[in-house]
């Protein structure tokens, strides 16, 4: 059965934290079992959104349709809109994810949203940097990690300049590749290794 990796879409997404994610998920090539998951935009209503980069999203389905229990992951990317109104039903619809026991994976400015809702609280994450969420008064200080990518349970963090990282995470709880496979895949595109290459063709060998 394929299973649904949630993506959110809203005005001045991110577009680079996303890219790797969705396009490894999309491609079955080396992956453990091909064709185990699929992509689809969730946005806060049914009406098109538009990136930071200025491409004209429509979602494929809207947050009131999404239940945790049909999905395998929700995926939150930075954005401008993300400490107002306008982001708050993606901060609640993350919060039921994770008291589901279903992952979020969050990165850039969507980890001040959950941060200010007090949802790194008790969960060790990272960000932008320590003061970036320091400045929206949260209590979760003392499990900041100066990393670039933090996964503790169903919670995945990371900054916006790591979109590598941020999808290495998202990889390994999905368990989207074999263990050698997703390091040859680090290697190639994270350490900028040419080996990383040969290595993933051997992988899949």
């Amino acid at each position: 059965m394929t299973e649904t990796v949630h993506v959110a879409v809203y005005d001045s997404l991110a577009d680079w934290e996303i890219g790797y994610v969705t396009t490894a998920i999309s491609n079955p090539e080396w992956q453990r079992r091909p064709g185990r998951y699929r992509v689809r935009t969730v946005g806060a209503g049914p009406e098109p959104v538009t990136t930071m980069g200025g491409l004209r999203i429509v979602p494929d389905t809207h947050l009131e349709e999404v239940d945790p229990g049909d999905s395998a992951m929700l995926i939150l990317a930075g954005n401008d809109i993300w400490p107002t109104e306008a982001f708050a039903p993606f901060v609640d619809k993350a919060r039921q994810f994770l008291d589901s026991g279903v992952p979020v994976a969050a990165a850039c400015g969507a980890t001040g949203a959950l941060a200010a809702a007090g949802m790194l609280d008790d969960r060790s994450h990272t960000s932008n940097a320590a003061e970036f969420l320091q400045a929206v008064g949260y209590g979760g200080s003392h499990l900041y990690r100066d990393e670039p990518a933090v996964t503790d349970g169903d919670l995945i963090t990371a900054t916006g300049i790591a979109p590598v990282d941020f999808a290495r995470a998202i990889f390994e709880r999905l368990d989207l590749y074999e263990p050698r496979t997703l390091a040859a895949w680090y290697a190639l595109y994270g350490d900028h290794d040419p080996r990383g290459y040969h290595d993933l063709m051997a992988s899949g060998s």
